[in-house]
């Protein structure tokens, strides 16, 4: 398998192609995730709007979620052919919805069925299949057991352990899920010292590339989540100290990309808001950052974007610095944006 020492972790309703792509432009090594999609879906449903991504995305894999191992091998293959580097199999995911149909972290109660699921798959495709696992289920978790898990689906020939390092409290909700269980990385820590030969990366509350940086003197790999989604460039030095490339991003260079992307994708029929909702977080903690949030969210347009690039390339610049601020410190006053009273 390519690269795994950074990834982006699979999120539902943020990890869609276009955010996808907007991460891609700020780091060309880094791994990246579907939202979690389900067999069925793709199976019996709009197969292309699901599946369909652009070449500069890869590497990619597709996170698939379900409990039977025909339908899952199905759709294992089904995405191979679309193209994907990687199939991984939901196991972590608590959330009531997903436990009523029966897959994600639930799935963990029956190791063997996960077991038989994973052969299937694995059978069905040529590119590597992972899984994405918590660490246990209702607080009842324990190392033995975990490790006991890991090597029983080893044996289907899966080599990549992805482990959100929190147990699964199935009556909690998904956000409860990502802040009560006590995370426990040095468990993924220890599994890589017991199973030399298999991968593992890392994942939960990872907040920084430095912290990341900390994981890879463990573990294979270290996965980032919400951290990038709340501000795309906390992997700004991805490619640089990760993986040893020359690249480079800069915010401005990355909302022009993403103005380019926007336009193709209007002219296809998709909505401007599909694509600016990810491109709120591109200037956080940057000057005139909530002005651009705003521009973005109250326009919902190419204009807009255009509107707020122009005020970042005047007021701002390549380097991320204010060239011109109100006396009285107010960065809203010292922008004269057009048709509006200050």
């Amino acid at each position: 398998m390519s690269d795994l020492r950074l990834a982006v972790a699979p999120m539902v309703d943020r990890t869609d192609r276009h955010f996808r792509y907007l991460v891609r432009q700020v780091s060309r090594g880094v791994r990246l995730y579907t939202e979690m999609t389900v067999d069925q879906g793709i199976l019996k449903g709009n197969r292309e709007r699901l599946l369909r991504f652009r070449p500069e995305e890869r590497p990619l894999a597709l996170q698939l979620a379900g409990h039977d191992p025909e339908s899952l091998a199905e759709a294992a293959r089904i995405g191979e052919a679309y193209g994907y580097d990687e199939i991984n199999l939901n196991l972590g995911c608590p959330s009531a919805k997903v436990r009523q149909g029966g897959f994600g972290a639930c799935l963990l109660r029956d190791p063997l069925r996960v077991a038989a699921t994973l052969r299937a798959m694995v059978q069905a495709v040529g590119i590597p299949v992972s899984v994405k696992m918590r660490l246990g289920l209702d607080g009842h978790e324990s190392y033995p057991a975990l490790a006991r898990m890991v090597e029983t689906f080893a044996e289907t020939g899966v080599g990549v352990f992805i482990v959100h390092a929190r147990s699964a409290l199935l009556a909690l909700s998904t956000q409860a899920n990502r802040e009560i269980p006590p995370l426990r990385h040095d468990w993924v820590h220890r599994l890589k010292g017991d199973f030399p030969h298999l991968t593992f990366v890392t994942n939960g509350g990872i907040k920084s590339l430095e912290e990341a940086l900390c994981h890879l003197k463990r573990v294979d790999g270290a996965m980032l989540g919400r951290a990038v989604y709340e501000d795309p460039f906390v992997l700004e030095e991805a490619d640089r100290r990760v993986f040893g490339l020359s690249h480079q991003p800069s915010r401005l260079g990355v909302a022009r990309r993403m103005r380019a992307y926007l336009e193709e994708e209007v002219a296809r029929g998709t909505p401007s808001w599909a694509v600016l909702r990810h491109m709120l977080n591109l200037f956080r903690g940057r000057p005139l950052g909530r002005v651009w949030r705003r521009l973005l969210s109250e326009g919902r347009s190419l204009m807009a974007l255009d509107q707020a690039l122009r005020l970042m390339e005047e007021k701002v610049g390549e380097k991320g610095q204010e060239e011109e601020e109100d006396p009285e410190g107010n960065p809203e006053r010292a922008l004269a944006l057009p048709g509006e009273g200050v």
